[in-house]
């Protein structure tokens, strides 16, 4: 025991500098954010180059949009799981390439390049979703099961996070605003470090749902028990905050050198050329760091009350013990939630870049693409519903697969995967 203690105090150490570090970011980013916007309404009393009438209003419509859609999405994947997710897969390719037309009809450089990544995203996934559609059935089981947890106070709680999410949103506009009017030679810092900042904020917005609804229907799923999620989030703010932004900053990061790795998997494929030569040993590092950190790790924060990474590792080797590997990766409930984010993003792209577009074509750009991040973020805030509901499913029968809750489905896809394995 007490060669431990060391060990935990370190990690209570983390837990709690991160928390600090959280609200003290946002304090001085509130300071900025003041700052910029006042000094921008003083630069346009002066210099009358900076249109506010043309740039807040199609972002801040935008951002409406955004709340409004991405509640809709989920609304609808709790009342018709299947359907919801066989249409997003559609529909997301055709919303980013909508998104990407808009673009090239912009026609500025930066929107010329974003179209390009908008478009070939598009294609990939098309591809992506004519890939996966043998997968549709089973997830659409999954996520119509998981969905049947206890939801009490759930409703409310995603309403509040998007409030939330929307408001801050809308401040984060504010600065950008004020820093685009100035045209100083520190605009761009400025603004990348409140898109940092936004970015960071809106994934522990979202981490907070996931930790407590996941938890919920961990419960239910493992124990039979019944938890109120407005229990839940209140046990995930007094107790697991420190972790869930500890979470934040590691789990997209981690994500996107699991996917980069998988990405050059592919390209490589059997060749043994010298620049694919690295392919494997990256791969085989990516799978590595990706256990210290991963979404399903957020499960067990809420249930344990254990440190984010060590979460994530135990939920990992927990997997690996029932065999869930191979389960977990094919999973497309994941890209599901992910490509509502991206369909809504698009969504937002298109309002907010067209009245742009009509009223000054030079802020069309800008508005474009601060509102496919708007979109988006606030879309993943309302999906970490049906993803924490799924994971919770996951953790609670890769623990307790013998629960009366579970039927055959993971069981028997566990099956299909051995045998096209074999």
């Amino acid at each position: 025991m007490q060669a431990q203690e060391p060990t935990t105090h370190q990690k209570k150490t983390a837990e709690k500098t991160f928390k600090i570090l959280f609200y003290l970011h946002l304090l001085l980013i509130t300071i900025l954010i003041f700052f910029l916007t006042i000094r921008g309404l003083i630069s346009i009393s002066h210099t009358h180059h900076f249109h506010p009438i043309h740039w807040y209003p199609p972002l801040l419509s935008s951002t409406a949009c955004a709340a409004i859609a991405a509640f809709g999405w989920l609304a609808a994947a709790r009342r018709n799981p299947s359907s919801t997710l066989k249409a997003t897969f559609w529909l997301s390719p055709l919303l980013t390439f909508g998104a990407g037309v808009l673009l090239l009809i912009i026609g500025s450089a930066g929107a010329l390049a974003a179209a390009a990544i908008a478009i070939i995203f598009a294609l990939i996934q098309s591809i992506y979703a004519c890939w996966v559609v043998p997968r549709f059935d089973y997830a659409a089981r999954i996520l119509s099961v998981s969905l049947s947890s206890p939801s009490a106070g759930a409703t409310n709680l995603i309403l509040v996070s998007i409030t939330v999410g929307t408001v801050y949103s809308c401040f984060s506009v504010t600065g950008i605003g004020g820093a685009t009017a100035t045209s100083s030679r520190l605009d761009a810092i400025f603004i990348s470090v409140i898109l940092l900042s936004f970015a960071w904020t809106m994934h522990v917005i979202r981490n907070i749902s996931h930790v407590a609804i996941s938890r919920v229907g961990y419960m239910y799923f493992a124990h039979g028990m019944e938890v109120d999620t407005r229990v839940a989030f209140h046990d995930t703010i007094k107790h697991s905050l420190g972790r869930v932004c500890i979470g934040s900053a590691m789990v997209p990061v981690l994500g996107v050198v699991r996917g980069s790795a998988r990405a050059m998997g592919l390209i490589a494929g059997d060749t043994d050329e010298f620049m694919f030569s690295c392919a494997n040993c990256y791969a085989g590092v990516a799978t590595r760091v990706f256990a210290y950190g991963h979404r399903w790790g957020f499960v067990h924060v809420g249930v344990y009350d254990k440190g984010f990474v060590r979460a994530s590792v135990d939920t990992w080797e927990m997997f690996g013990r029932v065999g869930m590997e191979s389960l977990i990766d094919s999973d497309i409930t994941g890209s599901f939630c992910f490509l509502c984010g991206v369909a809504v993003g698009a969504m937002c792209t298109i309002v907010g870049g067209s009245w742009a577009l009509v009223v000054d074509k030079d802020y069309a750009t800008e508005v474009s693409i601060y509102a496919f991040l708007i979109g988006y973020f606030t879309s993943r805030i309302t999906m970490s519903w049906p993803q924490a509901c799924v994971s919770g499913y996951y953790v609670a029968y890769a623990e307790k697969p013998q629960s009366l809750q579970f039927d055959a489905t993971i069981p028997k896809r566990i099956q299909e995967l051995q045998r096209s394995q074999a």
